[in-house]
């Protein structure tokens, strides 16, 4: 047990340690780290992060963050508006983004079905999902989910609910691992499963 010379310092250290993959010694020095750094330095430090929480904004259309009500990647004329790429988390658009080969846009459930952690269809952005597709002018829906079987399972449940449209649904090529997570993937890899990917059968 570490013996603390401020109570300040020991808070500080505590709420460093709650961060994932921090522990209670990367805390202590990022905290010591900061007390050595200028006010100014350590007050831009703290604004950005609460900024971040305050002001920013969950796309109205894709549900990626955003600063405005609309993303920048959902308001650029240039993307192709007909295909959408079905993705677990904000991470995975950044993912798919780096790999430069996909022009479309994206769709971000916010998980994937999990009955073992308590995650149910209603608790992800599936319904927002089907009604982009309702109102017309997609033709392709992508899965880019991690093919795990939390995956599978959310990609087999959403393409029942599209199977009554006119919609042409995809899924990434297995070029991923079976049972990785795709934020693991590199971008070569992931950037290839895309432009190789396959049609889903229900």
């Amino acid at each position: 047990m570490e013996s603390y010379p401020s109570f300040l310092l020991e808070n500080a250290v505590n709420q460093l340690s709650k961060l994932p993959g921090v522990g209670k010694k990367s805390a202590l020095r990022l905290a010591l780290h900061l007390l050595k750094q200028d006010k100014e330095q350590v007050n831009d430090f703290a604004q950005s992060i609460l900024l971040l929480k305050n002001e920013v904004k969950y796309c109205k259309i894709c549900k990626n963050i955003s600063d405005s009500d609309v993303c920048q990647i959902c308001s650029n004329p240039t993307r192709d508006a007909s295909t959408v790429c079905v993705v677990e988390t904000i991470k995975e658009v950044m993912l798919v983004e780096d790999t430069q080969q996909y022009k479309g846009l994206y769709h971000v459930l916010g998980g994937v079905i999990s009955p073992m952690d308590g995650v149910k269809p209603s608790d992800l952005e599936i319904e927002s999902l089907v009604g982009r597709v309702a109102e017309g002018g997609i033709k392709e829906i992508i899965f880019a989910l991690s093919p795990t079987m939390e995956g599978d399972t959310t990609a087999y449940y959403i393409a029942r609910k599209l199977k009554d449209y006119d919609v042409k649904i995809t899924t990434i090529a297995r070029g991923i691992a079976v049972g990785d997570e795709l934020q693991y993937s590199d971008s070569l890899t992931l950037g290839r499963s895309i432009l190789d990917r396959q049609e889903y059968h229900v």
